[in-house]
């Protein structure tokens, strides 16, 4: 018996419910609600999206947790103590998804179209100087596997890539750097800058002050990691004093966004609701499955989670 474990709303919990367990027919998955009360001791093995700590600490005996997200921060926080081992998503499709994401808004920026849509508004007629994407440069944070196929698809379309990590990282034709002054040095030359990190202790608050003065003046951000990636006061500050032009934010630190958030209406900030790279219901329920069976054949856990990296 495998219980899913999430806080989703509950028509959500019964789709992944149902996906799961046509893609795992020799298992027997339940609804953690569901779970009788004397068997939940028995469980060695839940599926997760985002579950609360008060219903995993029903399950006395779990061993390991498959998560259905890539995003796992939540959940590192709440089992920070806990021996319980936590696998995470590890999909090509969201990889593909989200560099699809990056070019997009890259391009957005590139191309200046938040300055039109503002020119539009006023009914102006103005032709902004075109600059080539071989004069562009991206620089990405996180060169995991988010940012390695996001990077080489920026790549691909012709810009100047670059791209940071905490441990150094060589990628084809990609410049590479790594720690504090890896970073110092990336962002002076980088036009337009895309978060894609995990948010771990090490993380928070990675982008601030002290980082978005050191790019160049006029340029761009984009958040398609977690909200506590970005200094929250420190880009507004940014944003209006103009050091930084504009910043396409999809993350924030309480979502949804309250509508009281000064983000919705300041003219230098595209607010998105957590778009970038939606989870596929079906290649995640083939990966978990996969990763599952593989498990029950050998008894070998999939690659888990650092809890001391948070990744």
């Amino acid at each position: 018996m495998i219980p899913f474990i999430s806080q989703l709303a509950k028509n959500e919990q019964v789709l992944w419910l149902q996906a799961l367990s046509e893609a795992l027919p020799s298992e027997s998955i339940i609804l953690a609600d569901d779970v009788p009360h004397d068997q939940k001791h028995l469980c060695t093995l839940a599926i997760v999206a985002n579950p609360d700590l008060a219903t995993l600490s029903q399950f006395k005996n779990l061993h390991w947790l498959h998560s259905v997200w890539a995003g796992v921060e939540k959940l590192m926080a709440t089992l920070q103590t806990s021996a319980i081992k936590v696998v995470r998503l590890v999909d090509p499709m969201l990889s593909q998804t989200m560099a699809e994401a990056v070019l997009a808004w890259s391009l957005y920026l590139h191309r200046d179209m938040p300055t039109y849509a503002r020119q539009q508004r006023k009914t102006q007629w103005l032709q902004q100087a075109y600059v080539p994407a071989s004069q562009r440069r991206i620089g990405i944070l996180g060169l995991g596997e988010l940012g390695c196929v996001s990077a080489m698809q920026l790549k691909s379309n012709g810009f100047q890539v670059m791209g940071w990590s905490r441990s150094a990282k060589t990628l084809a034709d990609i410049s590479t750097f790594s720690d504090e002054s890896g970073l110092a040095e990336m962002a002076a030359q980088s036009d337009i800058l895309i978060c894609l990190l995990p948010l771990t202790p090490a993380t928070k608050g990675i982008v601030n002050s002290a980082l978005l003065n050191k790019m160049p003046k006029g340029s761009s951000v984009v958040n398609f990691a977690r909200g506590g990636i970005i200094a929250t006061d420190d880009l507004l500050k940014a944003l209006d004093n103009k050091q930084i032009k504009h910043a396409v934010l999809d993350v924030f630190e309480q979502e949804p966004l309250s509508s009281t958030s000064e983000f919705w209406q300041h003219p230098n900030i595209t607010v998105l609701p957590h778009i970038s790279a939606p989870t596929n219901m079906n290649s995640a329920c083939t990966i978990v499955a996969d990763n599952i069976l593989q498990y029950r054949q050998t008894g070998q856990l999939p690659e888990c989670v650092d809890k001391v990296k948070g990744y």
